[in-house]
């Protein structure tokens, strides 16, 4: 025998915003969202949608953290071969000149 608890309104309004700063709507929305422009449904639907829901909500700002690294730790690369390149330069400059002068 099935058992309905009947919710007032406040509560649901209270249980929906909680469901929306832990990310939940979002991320069934996008789950959906995505289920719906696949060419092909899968078969099982519900371990689609599940997929959506392995990763923790705070991916998403890990992932930004992380490119956003990628993006600081690229330009100081380049900023690094750049002058390794001058540096390199410079040094061929020198190095003959020591060279002679050892002779």
């Amino acid at each position: 025998m099935a058992h309905h608890h009947r919710t007032s309104e406040p509560q649901k309004q209270q249980f929906r915003r909680y469901l929306e700063k832990a990310g939940v709507i979002q991320t069934l929305t996008n789950a959906l969202l995505a289920l719906n422009e696949e060419r092909e449904k899968p078969d099982n639907a519900l371990a689609f949608v599940k997929r959506y829901f392995d990763a923790p909500g705070e991916t998403s700002a890990d992932t930004e953290a992380l490119q956003q690294e990628v993006s600081e730790l690229r330009q100081k690369f380049a900023r690094l071969v750049a002058e390794n390149k001058e540096l390199k330069t410079k040094l061929q400059r020198y190095e003959p000149a020591s060279e002679d002068g050892a002779k």
